[in-house]
């Protein structure tokens, strides 16, 4: 049974009160049950009203020495190393302004607790979006999607956050703020502030706003999605979709059962083409159907699904060549071991979701083997979310190598007290 870890509760009414002092506009609390993540109750819960309540919160949390976890939607806080106690969950939820859209440059600028499809929606009235597509859009906030570099299945065709962003206000541990690139992309103090902080799990710094590059929204979507009688069948079948002359924004692997997903979106003629080639690429090796409208979100739904279920999930990147054969043996190890095994991702990138349930110590020692198989400095299996047992025993991130040094100097310069996101990110920054 998981034992609910908290900070000690001596002098919380009082830091509440300091709390309070410093988001005059928000709200500030000391923590409860409904805020515990992975078995740890935070102390205090924040949620400033403005970018300088966020700044002037940390730099008094710095100062009382109190460990920060930073939070939006918390649709991902589960993800990455396990953390110890937290005295303060400070959360950008309020932050929810789009800040500036230059329509005709495709750019936008937001503030970190709006979510992704209150972005798009306010962006749609001049047809462009932000083209990603991860799970829980309507809850997850772009200082979240930046901070994991989250991205979904349209990452096929339009790159990962990181691809996108083309500037960063970020509060550090100490309150000061940072502002890097905008419209032109800049540098500060040598780093490319902007993708360093892309995918840091909030390890440097709370996210304030974020400034991207825009796509086109196009006005037609269709589906081609492939049922086969295995993994061995679909390989094939990837690999010609990713190889073809097409432009999907999306080849998506699913199993069991097992199934591939290609999305088209473009003008109504050109995805009409488009899913059609598809198909008769695919030919008599797999049961097709082209899916358009209601009929096609509902796809889309399904295959998000497995997001959504239980189970830990295990993030598998590998070179392309490499993913089915992986995909195989993982198959055959689980069904060895009495573990249950779920895939769903990137087909054509080589990047796929694995979701495991059943005895710790049999998804303990499969993790373990599949770091050991893939190849050097060419792979990663990294615990997104799971047990914090499981992580602790066998690292939500694997073997960091080499980079690890230079990991822990960024994170002494952004972060010196060490109190942002403590544990969450590789090597336990």
């Amino acid at each position: 049974m998981a034992t609910t870890t908290t900070a000690p509760a001596d002098s919380t009414p009082a830091l509440v009160r300091a709390l309070l002092a410093r988001v005059t506009g928000g709200t500030a609390r000391a923590g409860g049950s409904r805020d515990v993540t992975d078995d740890v109750q935070p102390r205090l819960v924040a949620q400033p009203a403005t970018p300088e309540e966020v700044a002037a919160t940390l730099a008094w949390a710095t100062s009382e020495q109190l460990r920060v976890q930073a939070a939006g939607g918390r649709t991902k806080l589960d993800w990455g190393g396990a953390s110890g106690p937290i005295d303060l969950l400070l959360s950008t939820a309020r932050l929810d302004r789009v800040v500036e859209h230059r329509h005709g440059d495709l750019t936008t600028t937001v503030e970190a607790g709006a979510t992704l499809s209150a972005v798009n929606a306010a962006l749609a009235a001049h047809g462009q979006r932000l083209p990603w597509d991860p799970p829980w859009a309507d809850r997850a906030t772009i200082g979240g999607i930046v901070a994991t570099n989250d991205s979904g299945p349209r990452r096929h065709g339009h790159g990962a956050p990181r691809d996108s962003i083309i500037g960063v206000t970020v509060a550090r541990s100490d309150g000061r703020v940072a502002r890097a690139g905008g419209i032109v992309v800049k540098n500060v103090a040598g780093y490319d502030l902007s993708r360093l902080l892309t995918g840091s799990f909030g390890c440097l710094g709370v996210v304030l706003t974020a400034t991207f590059k825009l796509a086109p929204a196009p006005p037609a979507s269709r589906t081609l999605e492939v049922t086969v009688d295995s993994l061995e069948a679909a390989a094939p079948i990837a690999a010609d979709l990713a190889a073809a002359p097409l432009t999907p924004t999306a080849i998506e692997i699913a199993s069991p059962p097992v199934r591939l997903l290609a999305r088209f979106e473009s003008v109504d003629v050109s995805v009409t083409q488009q899913a059609e080639a598809a198909r008769a690429l695919v030919g008599p090796r797999g049961a097709t159907a082209i899916h358009a409208g209601a009929e096609e979100q509902s796809a889309w739904e399904g295959h998000a699904a497995h997001w959504a279920a239980s189970g830990t999930l295990v993030k598998l990147a590998t070179v392309p060549a490499e993913l089915f054969p992986t995909l195989v043996w993982l198959r055959d190890r689980a069904a060895g071991a009495g573990v249950e095994l779920a895939a769903a991702g990137r087909a054509g990138l080589g990047v796929v979701d694995l979701r495991l349930e059943g005895p710790l110590d049999a998804q303990a020692q499969i993790v373990s083997e599949l770091r050991a198989r893939l190849p050097v400095g060419r792979g990663s299996a990294v615990i997104r979310r799971g047990a914090p047992d499981l992580r602790r025993r066998v690292g939500a991130w694997g073997t960091i190598g080499d980079a690890l040094p230079v990991m822990r100097a960024i994170k002494r310069q952004f972060d010196p007290a060490g109190v942002l996101n403590p544990g969450r990110g590789p090597g336990g920054l």
